[in-house]
């Protein structure tokens, strides 16, 4: 586990060679085959030398859950297990490790309410409103998730269900579910901004400007969830003429540098247990 551009990949395909693995990926956004280069999947050489899972399985129209998540790592990692291998489980998307590796909090759910609060906040036009309903609802949540629209929705939909915060029913720490050894990639922060530079620059110069197009034309930004993906309305901008090249640029490293900030603190509240690889 650990921010993006941390070299969490790159570890898990050595480990996986070293102790005959296969990869499970933790990660939200490489679920959507259309998003490739952006999302970072692993290549086809990568995949040819180590067994990935989870890559690549959703339509863009797909959304991506958490309970769903949890239901198929589960089911690859008995498979990987059944036939003698090491299962590895890779990936920076924190509620999903979290949720896997402990399991989720048995909270009250209303799918038709969902949908309802899905349809009106989640949405950049609809999430200003959510975090006002949320201010005098539950600040407690709304300061714990507002840079988190699905999170904040969730906590609305158990505050209206319950009458009280989801962080009153949320249950304390639990126990590991799985005899598993947690590494935490966390480099300091000068280091992280460098790689995800080079790396942004890396998949720029990979037709990731193309893949965006392609994508955005297949409805990513109506995507239930993958519109939530890094860089792709930046590169919408680009495409529209509102950007340069160089301003692109900046503002996926801005972009991105912020989203993994918000990883390290997760990882860092989330999983104090983890420890740092020796490389």
């Amino acid at each position: 586990m650990g921010p993006t551009a941390s070299g969490k990949s790159a570890l898990a395909l050595e480990y996986a060679e070293r102790f005959n693995g296969e990869i499970i990926s933790a990660d939200s956004m490489q679920l959507y085959r259309d998003l490739p280069i952006g999302t970072a999947q692993p290549t086809a050489a990568e995949r040819a030398a180590v067994p990935h899972h989870l890559v690549g399985i959703y339509d863009l129209s797909e959304r991506a859950e958490v309970f769903r998540y949890c239901e198929l790592a589960a089911a690859a990692a008995a498979d990987i297990s059944r036939r003698g291998k090491t299962v590895i489980l890779c990936g920076g998307t924190g509620l999903y490790l979290k949720a896997f590796l402990y399991g989720l909090d048995d909270l009250p759910a209303d799918p038709e309410l969902r949908r309802e609060l899905d349809a009106r906040y989640d949405s950049e036009a609809g999430e200003a409103d959510l975090i006002a309903r949320m201010r005098d609802l539950d600040p407690a949540a709304c300061d714990r998730w507002h840079a988190c629209r699905r999170r904040l929705i969730r906590a609305l939909e158990v505050r209206l269900l319950t009458g009280r915060s989801i962080l009153e029913l949320q249950s304390g720490p639990k126990p590991l579910r799985y005899d598993a050894e947690l590494l935490k990639l966390d480099p300091d922060a000068e280091t992280l901004k460098r790689r995800i530079a080079l790396r942004a620059d890396r998949m720029l110069e990979s037709g990731w400007i193309d893949e965006a197009r392609r994508a955005i034309a297949a409805g990513l930004f109506t995507s239930p969830t993958a519109h939530q993906a890094l860089g792709y309305r930046q590169i919408a901008e680009y495409l529209a003429g509102r950007l340069t090249m160089d301003e692109l640029r900046e503002k996926i490293r801005t972009a991105t540098w912020q989203y993994a900030r918000r990883q390290r603190t997760w990882f860092r509240h989330q999983h104090p247990e983890a420890r740092t690889p020796a490389r």
